[in-house]
């Protein structure tokens, strides 16, 4: 379905399925309906409990037991299920004609993503990622600041996703938090990860690592990235800082009137007759961002994207790179090294 020369988007109806009720699919039920171009929107889960309790907060969408079911109504879905069931989810939308966006990770193997990214290329359907953050306004300002050369060369890139959080069942911190901060470097940069080398640990949970360092190296920009994420954490935490040669910029999402500040801070050698370093302090600014909420701004993309056949900032192929290096430090953990993204041996799954 596209909208013809002139045909206003509220023109357009589309009935939107929101698979899973829980916290996240919940956010979306909220914003879907007034998103435009939307003229229905479902809500899906297996469990009735959490139906009732969603018709009692939307008392004006309609519900279903089943997906399968509800993709012979839907002309699109959004999954918020948990991670392992985002691939299959996908491939049945799909199949049956849906267009559809997956909340991240897309998928939990890269065999799994790459299927999905294949079938929609082959049915010439949506497929578009849940990575809120390209869809933050304060992300869009950080690139600018990196792209426009404010803060100079870059140096490195240094991001934490901590909380005393949610622990999962069917996949460890590393699937559950680092595709956020993985989506929102490669948006920065609009490059993929080269290498990646990872650190995690059980605690709390017997088997799932619910603490976890990242380090990923981006070759054809050479620049650095670390990513420090936890389940395990006394303050939430939701900050991403550039370190560059002339400037430094901090995002943090928890700073609600300053989300970006940016220091004219630095350091120089060779500048003191001694040789030892010359740092630089200067002042500390905070741009006035226009902020709408991303999730409202992401999901009237997905429905722009099925009306107008307009390409997604964070497409099949978005999530396809942030799957691959998931399942790089996936590896890298398993076997104690780092890895290599474009090694063909890369084929980890997560059970």
């Amino acid at each position: 379905m596209r909208v013809s020369d002139g045909q206003e988007l509220a023109e357009v109806g589309l009935c939107v399925g929101v698979a899973g009720c829980g916290y996240w699919g919940s956010n979306h039920l909220r914003v879907l309906q007034s998103v435009p171009g939307v003229r229905e929107v479902m809500a899906i889960d297996q469990d009735s409990r959490i139906l009732a309790e969603t018709v009692e907060r939307h008392p004006f969408i309609n519900t279903s037991g089943s997906v399968e079911e509800a993709l012979e109504q839907v002309d699109a879905l959004i999954i918020a299920t948990p991670p392992s069931s985002h691939a299959s989810l996908a491939v049945a939308a799909l199949e049956a004609g849906v267009h559809v966006m997956p909340e991240k990770p897309l998928a939990t193997s890269v065999a799994e993503a790459r299927q999905v990214v294949e079938l929609a290329d082959s049915t010439g359907l949506v497929l578009m990622c849940g990575h809120t953050f390209e869809y933050n306004s304060a992300v869009w300002r950080l690139r600018d600041l990196i792209q426009s050369g404010e803060l100079g060369q870059i140096y490195h890139v240094d991001a934490a996703r901590l909380n005393l959080g949610l622990y999962r069942d069917d996949v460890n911190v590393i699937w559950d938090l680092a595709p956020h901060d993985i989506s929102i470097v490669n948006y920065l940069f609009d490059s993929q990860p080269t290498t990646i080398r990872a650190w995690a640990t059980p605690h709390a949970h017997q088997d799932l690592e619910d603490l976890a360092c990242l380090q990923l190296h981006y070759s054809d920009i050479d620049v650095s990235a670390q990513i420090h994420v936890s389940w395990l954490d006394p303050h939430k935490v939701r900050r991403v800082t550039v370190i560059g040669s002339e400037k430094m910029a901090v995002f943090n999402d928890m700073a609600v009137d300053e989300r970006i500040r940016v220091y004219d801070k630095g350091v120089a050698f060779g500048v003191n007759n001694d040789g030892t370093a010359a740092y630089r302090h200067g002042g500390i600014e905070s741009p006035f961002i226009a902020f709408e909420e991303p999730l409202m701004v992401e999901d009237r993309q997905f429905v722009r994207s099925i009306i107008t056949g307009e390409t997604p900032p964070s497409d099949g192929r978005s999530g396809l790179a942030v799957v691959k290096a998931l399942a790089a430090a996936e590896q890298s953990l398993r076997l104690g090294r780092p890895v290599d993204l474009v090694d063909t041996a890369l084929k980890v799954a997560v059970a």
